[in-house]
């Protein structure tokens, strides 16, 4: 059964790789800009902006399952609309869509949120991906979108370059301690999304992990484990800064975690003693 993925080279993409190739599964890893360095899979590139693009690759391939794990941000383009053609292709072509959502659709004014919540976005990221949500769910009917949070791994995610960053002084910024999401290591996420490819999954999951922790809280979980000193990192309060985006943005996956066999750690668990090395 060969599996397309979307945004292979990401942070995320990279990880789903890693577990194909462990797992000898058959994989095309899509890219935007340029390809991983993973072997043993198939590179070829991918314009979410180009329905051509996007059917070449469906038949030159036939994909039985596609994982659309792409980052576009706030580009509507991308997150948003290439969702939808991404979508239409893998109806048209009979393959299992899994999509990675996020929990910027949440605004964190009805925290906690189950997968039957709806979407307040109140950031243009948000924004696009809410109406991703909607674009496959309508235009893919048997999908699953998978809503998560903060993605950490053993040194190479965004939030842990800014915590290094912060504490040897190279990253201007604050981490907000108002702040609070569910974070999840992108291998326990990874072992997750592989498991929803299978048939029987459909509708909306939320896969992150078991502990609710501030950014501020989360820095100084990298900073122990990395042997930084915690104590340098710069706080703030994103409710009294400019910078938008919801507070109490937790996703409670209890109806998630009773399907799976996948278990998603907290950030308490998977960044502290032996267990951080994984």
């Amino acid at each position: 059964m060969t599996t397309l993925v979307v945004g292979a080279s990401g942070f995320l993409g990279n990880a789903l790789i890693q577990h194909a190739v462990r797992a000898g599964r058959p994989v095309v890893a899509a890219y935007a800009t340029r390809p991983g360095s993973a072997a043993d899979v198939i590179w070829r590139p991918l314009n979410l902006r180009e329905p051509g693009s996007i059917e070449a690759v469906f038949t030159a391939h036939a994909p039985e399952v596609v994982i659309n794990a792409s980052s576009g941000g706030a580009d509507w383009d991308v997150t948003a609309d290439g969702a939808g053609r991404l979508a239409q292709a893998a109806h048209t072509h009979g393959a299992h869509l899994v999509h990675v959502s996020s929990d910027a659709v949440f605004s964190g004014g009805r925290s906690p949120y189950a997968e039957s919540s709806r979407p307040d976005p109140v950031t243009p990221y948000g924004a696009a991906k809410a109406a991703a949500e909607t674009a496959v769910r309508l235009i893919a009917p048997d999908a699953v979108v998978a809503r998560t949070s903060l993605i950490v791994g053993n040194g190479d995610s965004e939030h842990e370059r800014l915590v290094h960053g912060l504490i040897q002084g190279t990253r201007t910024g604050a981490l907000f301690t108002d702040d609070i999401r569910c974070p999840v290591n992108v291998h326990d996420l990874a072992s997750a999304l592989w498991e929803l490819t299978g048939s029987r999954f459909r509708g909306v999951y939320h896969l992150a992990g078991a502990d609710a922790v501030s950014r501020h809280e989360l820095g100084e979980l990298i900073a122990r484990r990395d042997t930084l000193d915690a104590s340098l990192l710069p706080t703030a309060l994103r409710a009294t800064s400019a910078l938008p985006g919801g507070l109490d943005v937790r996703l409670d996956c209890r109806a998630t975690y009773q399907e799976l066999h996948t278990r998603l750690r907290g950030a308490r668990e998977f960044l502290v003693g032996a267990d951080a090395a994984r």
